[in-house]
């Protein structure tokens, strides 16, 4: 049972929502309420580049606040508030449709993992750099012959002395060729078990025999990249965690990672029609109703399913905000980007011929943007781990179910 929050406790928060809704009201520039394209985001980095002046003075004014990151320790640029104040900064955030003022994936992964694990040197050095923007970072886990089985990496680290010498490849790195650092699983050790001989090292992007290729996607992006290490001197106090433990730094981040992909749908900058909302102007309708049963009955089915998940996120918030261990978190990527890839499969059928744009005047932006978000939706329940070993996971963890 998640505990009962006390009646001041409520009054508070009501009254921290009302001091949040104020605070946006008069700080959020009207241009970053508007709808935003990928060209509207702004990652940070040494080679990040504002969109517009008002994403710059709406990114400042929420760095000053210390709400770029709520939840981070103030000591190093957080808001230090709790995560019940944090999700009312969000909602209304998402109200008045104010754009996220700094993306990265510093924020959504790497800086939980660093706070948790890194030494005070690496807290100040990188949590700090992450929400004042100045640095932009790449995930290095996936390799040619180790993605599901990511244990079975090779990239080796060697030690000599003062430093690590990093020889291998990662593939998928997000974005890896506008980075400017990488966070890696490196095999340090590797006479031990598979699991046991890994270590998590922080690597800069502008280290000598770092180099990147970028790979196309079927969505029409190239958003990831191949990463090379040939010879690349790593400095002893980029490795976070004790060496050989990086599974446990590694096993702590994929929580975030899959919270990141559950939630994949919910900022994105294409522009996207509901279900609900594509069904009126694109199907045929009888007397009130969709003619098409089975489009109707797959509608409702969807905003059912819809429903509950909205109801296990709120779920799960609470029961974290209480301090109540919960197995949802391991079902959540699952469920999230296999809802999201229903969703997009179902705008295509909603859509018809007018759903398969891929550029061209004869198409809406939300036609070329539903097409190229199903090609998307595919990735997703690869990353962070395939929709199959998802579910391994859920019997494995969950149902306790006996390993055949």
């Amino acid at each position: 049972m998640n505990a009962p929050v006390r009646r001041d406790r409520l009054e508070e928060l009501e009254q921290f929502r009302a001091n949040v809704r104020e605070w946006l009201a008069s700080n959020c520039p009207e241009s970053q309420r508007q709808p935003m394209t990928p060209e509207d985001q702004y990652w940070g980095g040494r080679r990040g580049k504002f969109p517009s002046e008002d994403a710059r003075l709406w990114f400042e004014r929420m760095r000053d606040k210390g709400w770029v990151v709520p939840e981070w320790p103030k000591h190093y640029g957080g808001g230090g508030l709790d995560p019940r104040q944090g999700r009312i900064i969000k909602e209304e955030m998402k109200r008045i449709k104010a754009r996220t003022p700094l993306y990265g994936i510093g924020i959504w992964m790497l800086g939980p993992a660093v706070l948790e694990y890194g030494n005070e040197e690496q807290k100040e050095q990188h949590i700090r750099a992450i929400v004042n923007g100045e640095t932009r970072w790449a995930q290095g886990y996936s390799e040619p012959g180790a993605g599901s089985d990511l244990a079975s990496l090779q990239c080796k680290a060697d030690d000599r002395g003062d430093h690590f010498l990093v020889n291998g490849s990662k593939i998928w790195t997000t974005a890896a060729d506008k980075c400017d650092w990488i966070f890696c699983l490196v095999r340090t050790d590797p006479h031990v078990k598979k699991q046991e001989g890994i270590s998590f090292l922080l690597i800069d992007m502008d280290s000598p025999g770092v180099s990147t290729t970028p790979i196309s996607l079927i969505s029409g992006e190239s958003e990831f990249c191949q990463t090379f290490f040939d010879n690349v001197k790593v400095p002893k106090q980029n490795l976070v965690g004790e060496l050989n433990k990086g599974w446990s730094v590694a096993k702590a981040l994929l929580v975030h990672e899959r919270k990141l992909m559950a939630e994949m749908g919910s900022d994105t900058p294409r522009q996207v029609v509901a279900p609900n909302m594509a069904a009126r102007e694109y199907l045929e309708f009888d007397d009130g109703r969709i003619a098409d049963a089975r489009l109707r009955a797959e509608l409702v089915d969807y905003d059912m399913h819809m429903h509950a998940v909205g109801l296990t996120h709120f779920r799960t918030f609470e029961e974290k905000a209480s301090g109540v261990r919960s197995a949802a978190p391991l079902v959540m990527k699952y469920v999230g980007t296999e809802a999201e890839k229903t969703k997009s499969e179902l705008l295509l059928a909603i859509m018809g011929s007018r759903g398969l744009g891929w550029e061209g005047e004869g198409f809406t932006p939300e036609e070329i943007d539903t097409l190229r978000l199903w090609a998307m939706s595919k990735a997703m329940t690869v990353a962070g781990g395939t929709s199959e070993i998802q579910l391994n996971v859920i019997a494995k963890n969950i149902l306790a179910l006996p390993q055949s």
